[in-house]
């Protein structure tokens, strides 16, 4: 029984009576591959392992690959002289894996340059519109690809606004109007909590800790709709003519900076941000002023502003006795206006410096590297699952209809070796060591493993040949442009 399920899954249960699943279909899979086509790899087991219908759990792993290597390479956990093998093979699993999501990357950046923001470089090659709109669904889907390999979660509209129903964290009555997007995706990873602070007046001002929900990571991938387009949306959602819709457009952006276009695809990553505070991180964010300082600042504004008044009554009436006096009053008035517009000014300054230092110390990367980021992370998901999956099945034989039985231990495994909770994504893991070799399902449904030694071996050979079955990247759309005498005199 190996380290894994003999833990979890107790002698004689690891082969459920299921009948034997279809065979897979290896023909169509191509070892070394490097395309974006190891997302569809004929999926074998999709109806062998159910989804967990009892309460939603993260597939996230919240463990280092290394630190699951030392564990799952202990020597009591293998055959004499086995651990070190299972250890080797392991750093060429690492280093294989990694290496084809480098292949993704560099397709990813040549597809992404036109949209990208923050590029110093020269541009040399036109595209049509539609060409334009092409490359974009291109980089949103092999952005959803990556972030689902990397073990995030989708956030939709429905379920920000769930977000934000209760009081934010940090006291910000935020709003946030979707309509301005023409593409918007957020995800999550590492939905928990941490420890804060907060003086309590019941409490006489004393500090008491609370538990703040927290999503460790989150992730914003927007563009901006075209001015013509949210235009033509304003014109039939107000009745109204051209020229107000294209104004009302204009306002709708006028407080975002003149470099943010809707030619851009824009993509942020954030640390620890509060659930209740995830309308803070989009870019068209309105900060609003809560019901208690409305009341506050009325309270506070109407008392000293009827005071003014009052007084200044009686000396209004030597308007023409006393002139000086008079004016004084009306000087009076006007201070207490001004300095009830500078309160309301002041309130709104100071909610604009609680988000920005927020937002300072929770950001983690924009565009180009949030990519670099989640390639690396979506990498190292996939060697945590593949090794939890290998320790089990190079260790005891195993059939098709073994899986959700494997599944069950490496998730009961992770829970009394690390008190983790999770969702382990068997069938992706089986996916993945299929298409690569590793793991050969035969006509009978029986799960064929490649020892440490063959494996490490096979991984080797891959990567040998791994320049020789490189695919070119594409390179059909979009037109050469030379740089002629005048663009190079408008750039200097």
């Amino acid at each position: 029984m190996s380290a894994v399920s003999s833990q979890a899954i107790p002698q004689g249960a690891a082969r459920s009576t299921g009948e034997p699943g279809a065979p897979g279909d290896q023909a169509s899979i191509v070892p070394g591959s490097v395309a974006y086509a190891d997302a569809a790899v004929r999926d074998d087991v999709s109806d062998v392992v159910p989804p967990d219908s009892q309460r939603p759990r993260e597939r996230f792993i919240p463990l280092t690959r290394f630190a699951l290597i030392d564990r799952l390479t202990a020597p009591e956990a293998w055959a004499p002289g086995e651990a070190d093998r299972a250890r080797r093979f392991f750093q060429y699993l690492d280093y294989w894996r990694h290496q084809r999501y480098n292949a993704k990357l560099l397709e990813l950046e040549q597809t992404f340059e036109p949209f990208s923001p923050d590029t110093d470089l020269l541009l040399t090659r036109k595209f049509t519109p539609s060409e334009m709109t092409s490359m974009r669904a291109r980089v949103i889907e092999r952005m959803r690809y990556i972030l689902d390999q990397a073990n995030y979660q989708e956030l939709d509209r429905g379920s920000i606004t769930e977000q934000v129903a209760n009081d934010t964290h940090y006291g910000l009555d935020l709003k946030v109007d979707f309509g301005v997007f023409d593409e918007c995706l957020v995800y999550f990873r590492g939905a928990s909590t941490r420890k804060d602070q907060r003086r309590l007046f019941r409490k006489f001002l004393r500090k008491e800790e609370f538990d703040v929900p927290i999503f460790q990571r989150f992730f914003l991938l927007f563009k901006l709709k075209p001015l013509e387009k949210r235009a033509e949306e304003f014109m039939e959602a107000e009745k109204v003519s051209r020229k107000e819709g294209l104004r009302m457009a204009k306002r709708e952006r006028a407080h975002l900076p003149a470099s943010v276009t809707s030619d851009n695809i824009y993509m942020k990553l954030f640390k620890n941000i509060p659930r209740s505070d995830v309308e803070m991180v989009f870019p068209n964010t309105v900060v609003k002023f809560r019901l208690m300082d409305k009341i506050k600042l009325g309270i506070t504004g109407a008392g000293g502003l009827g005071m003014s008044t009052a007084a200044a009554a009686g000396k209004l009436t030597l308007l023409f006795t006393n002139p000086i006096l008079a004016a004084g009053a009306v000087v009076g008035i006007g201070a207490t206006l001004f300095r009830q517009v500078m309160n309301f000014s002041n309130t709104r300054q100071r909610y604009m410096v609680i988000m920005a230092q927020n937002l300072y110390f929770h950001a983690l990367a924009d565009n180009h590297g949030v990519m670099i980021k989640l390639v690396d992370s979506a990498a190292e998901e996939d060697v945590k699952e593949e090794i939890l999956l290998y320790s089990v099945l190079a260790k005891e034989k195993a059939h098709i209809s073994d899986l959700h039985a494997i599944d069950l231990a490496i998730e009961q495994y992770l829970q009394t070796t690390f008190g983790i909770d999770v969702d382990f994504d068997l069938k992706d893991a089986l996916k993945r060591l299929k298409a690569d070799g590793i793991v050969t399902q035969l006509p009978d449904g029986t799960l064929k493993t490649l020892p440490p030694v063959e494996a490490s071996l096979h991984i080797d050979k891959q990567w040998d040949r791994l320049l020789d079955d490189l695919p070119l990247l594409p390179h059909s759309e979009g037109v050469e442009v030379e740089r002629t005498a005048p663009v190079a005199a408008a750039a200097q």
